[in-house]
């Protein structure tokens, strides 16, 4: 394993490249990136460094957005079969039925999607900023798409808009019962239930905070209390254990492992520094029609 790490370390620096890990793949991973994040941090953080290639160690349609982002870059996925299972839950010809439903509507598209359903909208959000992405949209209407989860606990916080809701759903995060939560905290009476939005709603009427992995993160490493019931992918636990000393961390259920997100092993990353057939490649004409959805959501992500 030493010799896989070094010879990654040794090939990215040839090759001119920074590795960017989600914080859901596995612990090896997240150890030897120069950059870890949620998808909002990722996607930033992807338009600004200086390297010329970008090993993305997430799933494709982070990858996709990365290229989509940065046209002229080499990136790589250390597994281009990584998917999200939600990001093909939604179909441009419900985009357009809607469209042609209701007047005033902006398609508010979940950066968990594909190229093809991101070019079809009006903007891209991501857990940690839809909220003021949404606010900040002159349309009353908001076709929300592709997970329902997400935009029911949004569309709470925003009354004033309509929302309209797709099927979609993580299956990991819809995977989370509310027995096995309640079954954890009579195990556990002090421990504070943080809860990712992707959630069903049961799972977040038991929450004590709700937010992106980021936003989860910084509030267990600045709340007093010793334990908590993480109701999101297991593998931001890596993170929270670096980030705070004594705490415990539970899960609530054996099936919050994202097994797209863990393909992105030491040996992929090695490979894809060392092999063809890693590449991501995005048709230029669709990613032309993507990339203004993208850009409306750093605008509106960074207004004040």
């Amino acid at each position: 394993m030493t010799n896989v790490k070094e010879r990654i370390i040794e090939l990215k620096k040839k090759r001119n490249a920074a590795i960017l890990a989600h914080y859901y793949a596995p612990d090896e991973v997240q150890e030897i990136a120069d950059h870890m994040g949620d998808s909002y941090y990722l996607s930033v953080i992807a338009s600004e460094i200086k390297e010329t290639v970008i090993l993305f160690c997430g799933v494709s349609f982070m990858a996709e957005s990365v290229k989509i982002l940065n046209p002229y870059k080499t990136v790589l996925m250390p597994d281009p079969g990584a998917d999200c299972p939600m990001a093909h839950m939604s179909a441009t010809y419900e985009i357009e039925s809607m469209r042609d439903k209701y007047e005033d509507l902006a398609v508010v598209c979940y950066i968990n999607s594909t190229a093809e359903i991101k070019a079809h909208s009006d903007v891209c959000v991501t857990s940690s900023n839809a909220l003021k992405v949404i606010r900040s949209l002159p349309q009353k209407n908001i076709f929300f798409i592709p997970d329902k989860n997400l935009g029911r606990y949004i569309s709470v916080t925003i009354p004033e808009k309509n929302f309209i809701f797709n099927d979609g759903f993580c299956y990991v995060h819809a995977g989370i019962s509310a027995e096995d939560v309640l079954d954890l905290k009579k195990e556990h009476p002090e421990a504070k239930v943080v809860t990712h939005p992707e959630c069903r709603e049961e799972i977040t009427g038991l929450s004590d905070h709700i937010g992106s992995t980021s936003s989860i993160i910084d509030y267990v490493e600045k709340c007093s209390s010793e334990e908590f019931i993480v109701c999101t992918e297991r593998g931001i636990f890596h993170e929270l254990n670096k980030r705070t000393s004594g705490k415990c961390f539970y899960t609530p259920s054996k099936c919050t492992v994202c097994m797209d997100m863990k393909k992105n092993t030491l040996e992929n990353v090695l490979r894809a520094l060392e092999e063809p057939g890693h590449e991501i490649h995005v048709d230029e004409e669709m990613a032309a029609k993507a990339l203004q959805p993208l850009q409306n959501m750093l605008k509106y992500a960074k207004s004040e």
